[in-house]
């Protein structure tokens, strides 16, 4: 019933998983973080406990409920243009859009199941917004597997999907997860220009999208030629997976439509941006997350390597 539900409010897939110790990925993430592959995302270190048990982050947690929002757009930017990451084209943040529905399918849960379904009292709904390891709990509800490109790959829809939580303090019917079908492609670890993937792991030090997101310091010059015209944020990995070559299609949601003409920029368009424009433009958006200076030093460092 509670899919049923999610599917009926505009989700692409739902899954549900038993809340527990993700105790592998634990060792695994102490790992990582003790090797510095976060770079200067210190948030990751923090609420550690909370970020591998569901159930210390929400008390009374059973269940963690887990949505997919496809948004493969059906145009893309010009290939000659700098280039803007595929979630970041919408008009308006897809955390708003995941959470406005997430919210309609909350109530709808709790006018179903009753106030004993939902811990009121904590957050609960999270959608990149939480240490919750989203791409795992997604994993473990059956809606795909974790990719060697450190992405969740949906069987039918490939990897360009939003993913939202929902965490219940009831007991519901579980799904299975699926066999991985990766096999010996090592095509999306090829294709890194900067060589962040290895292993199924990625250094994040090394990763475009967080030299041109999350790190707030200049590109380092060893990085910058090979930054291969991403401005913010970066695909490659997920452009030459099989899984999205075959099955990404367009999304059908007409709240991921992104700003008018903005597909159209050229390079003039994005070289002479203020922040005048820069606001209006994207006041609601995903891209106005890395700020202006910090999208025209990233245009500056594709343009010198032009």
């Amino acid at each position: 019933m509670i899919k049923q539900l999610a599917l009926s409010i505009g989700f692409d897939a739902c899954g549900i998983a038993r809340a527990e110790t993700l105790t592998e990925d634990a060792m695994y993430m102490q790992l990582w973080l003790d090797e510095g592959k976060q770079g200067d995302m210190h948030y990751l270190e923090r609420n550690f406990e909370k970020r591998t048990d569901p159930r210390i982050l929400v008390p009374g947690c059973k269940s963690v409920v887990v949505v997919l929002m496809n948004y493969f757009p059906g145009q893309e930017q010009s290939s000659e243009a700098p280039q803007i990451a595929k979630y970041a084209y919408p008009d308006t943040d897809y955390h708003i859009v995941l959470k406005n529905k997430l919210s309609e399918l909350e109530k709808a849960i709790y006018n179903l199941y009753g106030q004993e379904s939902v811990n009121t009292n904590v957050q609960h709904v999270f959608v990149d917004s939480a240490p919750i390891l989203e791409r795992r709990w997604a994993e473990r509800a059956g809606l795909g597997w974790i990719g060697k490109h450190t992405q969740l790959i949906h069987p039918g829809m490939g990897s360009y999907t939003f993913i939202g939580i929902l965490l219940l303090n009831i007991n519901t019917e579980y799904d299975t997860p699926i066999i991985p079908h990766c096999g010996n492609c090592t095509r999306c670890i090829d294709a890194c220009p900067t060589n962040a993937l290895q292993n199924g792991s990625i250094d994040a030090r090394r990763c475009i999208s967080y030299l041109t997101i999350e790190s707030k310091n200049v590109i380092p010059d060893e990085f910058q030629p090979n930054l291969k015209g991403n401005i913010l944020g970066c695909d490659i990995c997920a452009d030459v997976c099989p899984w999205n070559t075959k099955w990404a299609k367009p999304h059908s949601h007409d709240e991921l439509s992104p700003p008018e003409n903005m597909l159209e920029w050229n390079n003039e368009s994005w070289e002479q941006l203020t922040e005048k424009t820069f606001n209006q433009t994207f006041q609601h958006s995903a891209i106005k997350r890395a700020g202006y200076l910090k999208l025209k030093q990233n245009i500056e460092a594709v343009e010198k390597h032009r």
